[in-house]
């Protein structure tokens, strides 16, 4: 008899942070999913990277901030198709600005994928694992959910609101073996940061005791370590991936 190869899904996978997740979980022998909202030629090129490792990975277009988008796409691609051992909730967007001048739409916008968004395939993934007692189940959060930022309210509450997400899920789920963590980054070398100037980098790593920014892959081995047999006694938690700079 076959058995089938146990699938990770992870989402906002096509670059950076999500990228080099999907990469360390394909490494570790899951199937990957990845989902994407824009830019389908980065979420190839992730899917080409795993397969020249020798790895299994497909793509797919979500909008997780469209709740009935993940419903749907749970339905038709995860539930009763795959052995789903693993979600990592990864998706995130930003829309910065200062508490006076900030819009409503960009508030709700960014929790919408943010939190909402997670909440949303934690959901779905729950009664898949529940079912099957068991699975791993890690959401991305940040050092500004832990610390605050200015010119980041929507951020921080959405990524604080993960943290506290994170908490009551692993309560809720514990008797069914399926765990629920937090990966609290840093500031991490993406895309995001790379857009700031040299100024404010320099302000940020003098802050950091080990004076420098992170990598993508130094948050991705901690999710995978999450993610592995290793963490089965890990619940609750949140893992600060931070170079040292707490709040």
């Amino acid at each position: 008899m076959n058995v089938p190869t146990a699938t990770a899904l992870v989402t906002g996978a096509s670059r950076g942070i999500g990228r080099a997740v999907a990469q360390c979980l394909a490494r570790d022998g899951f199937e990957v999913y990845l989902t994407y909202v824009s830019k389908p030629e980065e979420a190839a090129q992730t899917v080409k990277e795993i397969e020249k490792q020798g790895g299994k990975a497909r793509a797919f277009h979500l909008d997780v901030g469209d709740a009935q988008a993940v419903s749907e796409f749970f339905a038709a691609e995860i539930k009763d198709k795959v052995q789903l051992a693993v979600l990592v909730n990864n998706a995130g967007i930003t829309k910065d600005g200062f508490l006076i001048r900030m819009r409503d739409e960009d508030f709700d916008r960014v929790l919408a994928v943010n939190l909402r968004g997670a909440f949303a395939c934690l959901r779905e993934a729950a009664k898949i694992m529940s079912k099957q007692r068991g699975g791993r189940i890690i959401n991305i959060s940040s050092v500004v959910g832990q610390m605050g930022n200015a010119g980041q309210i929507n951020y921080a509450a959405a990524k604080a609101g993960l943290i506290g997400m994170t908490k009551s899920a692993a309560k809720e789920l514990a008797g069914r073996n399926v765990t629920v963590n937090a990966v609290a980054p840093g500031f991490i070398e993406t895309d995001m940061t790379a857009a700031l100037s040299e100024e404010v980098r320099a302000a940020y790593v003098e802050h950091i005791p080990v004076k420098r920014l992170g990598q993508a892959r130094d948050v991705a081995e901690a999710v995978a370590f999450l993610a592995s047999d290793k963490a089965g006694y890990i619940t609750g938690q949140v893992l600060a991936v931070n170079g040292g700079m707490y709040c």
